[in-house]
């Protein structure tokens, strides 16, 4: 179960970014760490699954839902999954897997049920406390970065900073990419001022104007978002936000990502 969960593929490039544990006192006598890959195969059964912590299955794992929970927030804390993602979206460039001239770009919104940082009333849920998820992909539809805010903020207003913290995506000779030449968005984004802003940053914006009649042939480059999230959202644990800490649930969304990621590798021999 741990290596369906957990495939070589995945943990031969997270176990290089784990944080090494603290050195425990000579004389402790509690019991050793738990495995790290057992802990990882939690973290996803739960991500995957969309079940609490409680109901990880520690007789098939050996590890507990509280073990899980704590390596989720410790790795977390130490900034592994962003390392992590980092290091695939190179290695899908160095395969020829990236289309990184065009990119696009859209929100969405989910219920949070708990209160905690970065959830807002929701204006599609009665005012429900919710949060969204914003992302940005390749042409493709690869996740390149994904952030995380309250429910009531409007997607326009994460545009530039999902462009400005897009990874710089190495994999090939030359400079690292860290922009798009194009990119795409709904009428949610049709603001001239954020035009200008894309355009002083050398990339073409391609957004639909509200008012305008369906028919622009924008969707057929921008329906690779709504794919995209349709895979993140496949992730039961991402469709409601449960976790209180904002950063533990950004975390189990770039973890997501890297899966995804992980998955369009092409199968080593």
């Amino acid at each position: 179960m741990i290596d369906d969960l957990v495939p070589d593929a995945l943990w031969e490039r997270v176990v290089p970014l784990l944080p090494v544990p603290k050195p425990r006192p000579r004389l402790h006598h509690g019991r050793r760490r738990l495995d790290d890959r057992a802990a990882l195969a939690g973290i996803v059964f739960v991500l995957k699954y969309g079940v609490g912590w409680a109901q990880v299955p520690k007789h098939a794992l050996g590890v507990s839902g509280v073990t899980c929970w704590r390596r989720l927030r410790e790795w977390t804390e130490a900034g592994v999954w962003p390392k992590l993602h980092q290091i695939l979206l190179a290695e899908l460039r160095r395969n020829g897997l990236l289309n990184l001239d065009d990119m696009s770009v859209d929100g969405s919104h989910v219920r949070a049920l708990k209160r905690g940082d970065q959830t807002g009333p929701s204006p599609v849920d009665r005012g429900r406390a919710g949060s969204k998820h914003h992302l940005i992909v390749d042409g493709n539809g690869v996740p390149l970065q994904i952030t995380l805010t309250g429910g009531n903020r409007h997607d326009v207003t994460q545009l530039l900073p999902l462009v400005d913290s897009l990874p710089r995506i190495k994999g090939v000779v030359g400079r690292p990419r860290h922009k798009p030449k194009i990119l795409y968005a709904d009428r949610g984004y049709d603001y001239d001022k954020y035009r200008r802003e894309l355009r002083e940053r050398g990339i073409v914006p391609k957004i639909a104007r509200r008012g305008v009649a369906h028919g622009s042939g924008l969707g057929t480059k921008r329906w690779v978002v709504e794919r995209a999230f349709a895979w993140l959202h496949h992730f039961k644990r991402l469709r409601t936000r449960y976790e209180t800490r904002a950063d533990l649930h950004l975390g189990l969304m770039q973890l997501a990502c890297a899966i995804i990621c992980c998955r369009k590798l092409p199968p080593a021999f």
